[in-house]
């Protein structure tokens, strides 16, 4: 195996993307490893059922554990973790490759921006945004890889090759007036990063992964998220759950604290009708499985005492709409496929994260 040397540069930003703005050039670590670590993925007979707890099956593949220890800036209103150890397996059969994932959380965070009832009647939504405009206190629990098409120099760096940092005034690695980010992600001509996106309240409990890619864009007049796009889609998604006043959900669960509370699925939409107490949320979210390439991981989370385990079902090669230049294609098990991780813990971009990239490989 080629050994690549981890660069200070290598993760950070690199994830930051999933919400629309990047912080890549904050290296807050300077340490310097060898990044030959590979994840072993070993096939098996076995029907893996995606539940969030692990089958035997799980205990003949190897384990991988990354280092999670830095995070892009700090918020002044982030209460999460500053690092943590992340535990990964795979598994793949003839058809699908499988992977879980564990790592422990203290927090089980689901409350995103949910509708609470004020004492006076009213309803409010619960936000706090930190200096960069973004959330970290009414937010979920996120997971996210990311994988390498053909980006260039991906293998050693990670995603921080697709990285780009600028100011309205063309000054790298600053913050604009308003004190956010301004920097976007996007890849070179014709390159582009599979993208990931497991998330606890938006698609956790219909049991998919948002799928997502970034390619070449770089003109917000294009792309308002520039290279960051969701993959094709035939339907669903998720929608904020807000009546045409804006002044209180539109709808609701059936039955109260399903799924927690946090997230309105089809099977439970009902027109909100206002029978409740002050201090009683209801879910600021409706979330539907998307369909078509957007939706074509399935993935499945549980979060028991003090720790998320979340497994993860992917074709090994995908044939939707643009799967091409959208999905990493493990069409050929002998090669390695790099790809990096990050835990966002109840936060909307800041992330911990690690330097480089790792691979995967197929025995």
């Amino acid at each position: 195996m080629q050994r690549f040397i981890k660069t200070p540069a290598g993760f950070v930003g690199s994830l930051v993307m999933l919400s629309g703005v990047a912080l890549s050039g904050i290296t807050l670590s300077g340490a310097v490893q060898a990044a030959n670590e590979t994840l072993t993925s070993v096939k098996t007979d076995t029907t893996i059922i995606l539940d969030g707890m692990a089958e035997s099956a799980w205990d003949n593949a190897p384990e991988l554990r990354v280092q999670l220890d830095n995070l892009p800036y700090k918020a002044n209103n982030y209460g999460g973790m500053t690092r943590v150890s992340v535990q990964l397996k795979s598994l793949y059969d003839e058809n699908f490759v499988y992977f879980l994932v564990e790592y422990d959380d203290a927090t089980k965070s689901l409350a995103r921006y949910p509708w609470e009832k004020q004492a006076d009647g009213s309803w409010k939504q619960l936000k706090d945004k930190d200096q960069t405009g973004h959330d970290n206190v009414y937010y979920e629990d996120k997971l996210a890889f990311f994988w390498d098409i053909n980006a260039r120099g991906f293998a050693k760096k990670g995603c921080d090759v697709a990285c780009h940092m600028q100011d309205d005034d063309g000054k790298i690695n600053g913050f604009d007036q308003k004190g956010q980010a301004p920097g976007r992600k996007y890849t070179r001509e014709g390159q582009t990063i599979d993208m990931w996106h497991w998330k606890s309240v938006r698609m956790n409990p219909v049991g998919v992964i948002d799928d997502q890619f970034v390619d070449s864009v770089n003109d917000p007049s294009v792309n308002s998220n520039w290279g960051r796009h969701g993959d094709s889609k035939t339907g669903g998604g998720y929608v904020d759950n807000v009546n045409a006043e804006k002044t209180g959900p539109a709808f609701m669960n059936r039955s109260q604290g399903n799924v927690d509370g946090f997230t309105i699925t089809p099977s439970q939409k009902t027109p909100f009708v206002d029978t409740f107490k002050p201090g009683d949320r209801i879910p600021g979210i409706m979330s539907e499985a998307f369909t078509g390439s957007r939706g074509d991981i399935w993935a499945k989370g549980e979060w028991q005492d003090g720790r998320w385990t979340i497994e993860i079902k992917r074709a090994l090669v995908t044939i939707g709409e643009n799967a091409d230049v959208q999905d990493v294609q493990f069409s050929d098990l002998s090669q390695a496929y790099s790809f990096g991780v990050s835990v966002f813990d109840n936060s909307q971009i800041d992330h911990l994260y690690h330097e480089g990239a790792y691979d995967l490989i197929f025995k």
